[in-house]
């Protein structure tokens, strides 16, 4: 019988073991709440969350993930202080999985915090509920001298799509000194209606940062800004396969006719992921003077490549019945 049987079998028991002397037992005993019969285990959780044993926190602050309660998320945010790191962690982790927004002002409560690590924490919460109220805090955070906080707050900034922020996360894309924040305020562009944000993405086409690169490529396709082809065209002799990649996609997004060489040359690349981008670009493009290369594909070592090249000249076939 396996220790979840037994929780579910004998809640009595695993009662008792929550009160235990021994920490080990009482974080054993927490582990097992969840598949617990008891009606209501949140003031079992909520006394877990503040046990004196670090290790008993940190296993209560996983164990009430899915618990939307907001006793539960204050208790989760005080966790953030908690002097040993793997209680803070479990509890910012699991902060991360909320999905209930009304919890929203509990957290932006918390924005202000002077801690680092808390602040990143509550943003990092805050990012998929999409809580309006937090565009002031994030954007007031882009300058902050922690890297991660900035983070976080980008990624707040991308996900609630407010056009009042397109102007700074230009500027943190094009300027800010971590390469990852650079590289999610390129993705956060990607909800952009206009060509104001072409600059700043065609100037990340040439950061000093791969993934930056590759996430400007990628956000390029995503707006489908014409503007950006040749960039792009020349974008596809970056020395890193992961940008050319995306380029590729970008491209064939497009239907950019003028991208036809360096998809023809990407299409006989050594790297296979290349080739497959190809393959679907010239597809999309639906030019006929790509149709001898991906016939030629058709005998290409790998067979997504052979299916994609297959599936390609079906596409240009389509395509030239309807012109």
């Amino acid at each position: 019988m396996t220790s979840m049987q037994t929780a579910d079998a004998a809640p009595g028991d695993l009662i008792a073991r929550l009160g235990d002397a021994d920490a080990e037992v009482r974080r054993i005993a927490v582990m097992e709440l969840p598949y617990c019969d008891e009606d209501d285990i949140l003031p079992l959780l909520l006394k877990a969350l503040a046990d004196g044993d670090a290790l008993v926190r940190a296993e209560a602050a996983k164990a009430v993930e899915g618990f939307e309660e907001p006793e539960v998320v204050t208790a989760l945010i005080g966790l953030l202080h908690d002097p040993v790191e793997e209680t803070r962690r479990a509890a910012a982790e699991t902060l991360s999985e909320l999905k209930d927004s009304s919890n929203g002002g509990i957290l932006l409560k918390a924005a202000g915090d002077a801690d680092p690590f808390v602040l990143a924490a509550v943003f990092r919460a805050l990012r998929p509920l999409r809580v309006p109220d937090s565009l002031a805090p994030a954007l007031a955070s882009l300058d902050h001298p922690s890297p991660q906080v900035r983070r976080e707050a980008t990624g707040v900034l991308g996900y609630l799509k407010h056009a009042g922020s397109l102007g700074p996360l230009t500027r943190v894309a094009m300027n800010d000194p971590d390469p990852e924040v650079r590289r999610i305020a390129v993705g956060a562009l990607g909800f952009a209606t206009d060509v104001e944000v072409l600059p700043a993405l065609t100037h990340a086409l040439s950061d000093t940062s791969w993934q930056v690169r590759e996430e400007a490529a990628g956000t390029l396709g995503k707006l489908k800004l014409s503007g950006a082809v040749d960039h792009l065209i020349t974008v596809m002799a970056d020395r890193y396969w992961q940008v050319r990649v995306r380029a590729a996609r970008s491209l064939g997004r497009l239907k950019a006719v003028s991208a036809l060489e360096v998809l023809s040359a990407a299409l006989k690349h050594e790297i296979s992921n290349l080739r497959k981008e190809a393959a679907i670009a010239l597809g999309e493009i639906g030019d006929p003077r790509a149709i001898p290369l991906l016939e030629d594909a058709l005998k290409d070592p790998d067979p997504d490549v052979r299916k994609l090249a297959q599936l390609a000249l079906k596409q240009i076939q389509i395509s030239n019945q309807q012109r």
